[in-house]
């Protein structure tokens, strides 16, 4: 990351213990302000839990983070930050207006007229009751609640959970439009990696309770690569980072190094989907690749 790029947030041996488990251990990162990062790993990798810290919703065991050049308080959320849960809290025996407006009144820096459109945009009734509204739909509304609040970033667990194939589509196109246009850094926790591959220029891997990788897309597709084919592996086992088959073949994701010339081997651009899944299947620290 380059040392001009403007941070969202920042940690530095971040840990998290509830009771004898630790959730989190030595977790250090950087989020860059403006960009739409997806937080992948395994279910109990910690995700929720940092997204909590950076919300300002816990309390650190260990360790520091800042939030756009700020301690979080550990009793609520920064100004700047809106944060959809996974459980999507609404008052279901409001309308979709209603809701909004009550939103109005509860954040000093809502933009009704923005609210709306994002709400029009999205086909979800205004006189609608929310308890009466599709899943896929709540999650419209809780999406256009927390945009409202006009947040420098943005948290999301697990929006695409509920949703049908047009509709992640769709949610995954806002995010990334508003991203662009109107600067607002976005935060996805999501399993749904091949959608996320397709929106975010930015991937936070945890396994374990650590951070496991931290880059950018570009930089961690060019520091990877595939190899196909068959007999000994033309790289040394360090830079394996997991090995399957397919057919008669072996398939290789390793660290990109030197050109790979050993006759019958193939060497393909992995997407990220790719890169995400083999550290997840391979959970060793050693292999860890956190941006500078």
């Amino acid at each position: 990351m380059g040392s001009e790029e403007v941070l969202a947030v920042r940690a530095h041996q971040l840990a998290k213990r509830y009771r004898r488990r630790w959730a989190l251990r030595g977790c250090s990162l950087s989020l860059p302000q403006n960009r739409v990062v997806a937080l992948v790993g395994h279910n109990g990798a910690g995700k929720s839990t940092l997204m909590g810290l950076i919300a300002g919703l816990l309390k650190p065991t260990e360790g520091e983070i800042e939030v756009f050049g700020r301690r979080p308080s550990g009793t609520g959320a920064p100004v700047e930050v809106a944060y959809v849960a996974q459980q999507k809290p609404l008052y279901p025996g409001l309308t979709v207006a209603e809701s909004l407006r009550f939103a109005a009144r509860m954040n000093t820096r809502w933009d009704q007229d923005y609210a709306e459109r994002l709400i029009r945009a999205a086909e979800v009734p205004l006189d609608g009751k929310v308890g009466k509204l599709s899943g896929g739909q709540r999650t419209r509304v809780a999406l256009v609640l927390a945009l409202g609040k006009r947040p420098g970033l943005l948290m999301l667990d697990e929006p695409l959970a509920e949703l049908d194939p047009l509709a992640r589509e769709a949610t995954m196109r806002t995010l990334q439009e508003e991203s662009r246009q109107h600067g607002i850094g976005v935060l996805l926790s999501s399993h749904v990696l091949e959608e996320l591959g397709t929106v975010c220029d930015h991937l936070v891997l945890l396994g374990n309770g650590r951070v496991r990788l931290d880059g950018s897309v570009a930089d961690l597709v060019a520091g990877h690569r595939v190899l196909r084919g068959d007999g000994q592996p033309p790289v040394a086992p360090g830079e394996i980072i997991d090995s399957s088959r397919s057919g008669h073949e072996q398939v290789l994701l390793t660290k990109r190094s030197g050109p790979v010339a050993a006759p019958g081997w193939r060497e393909h651009t992995p997407r990220l989907n790719d890169i995400a899944l083999a550290y997840m299947r391979n959970n060793d620290d050693d292999n860890a690749e956190v941006a500078a």
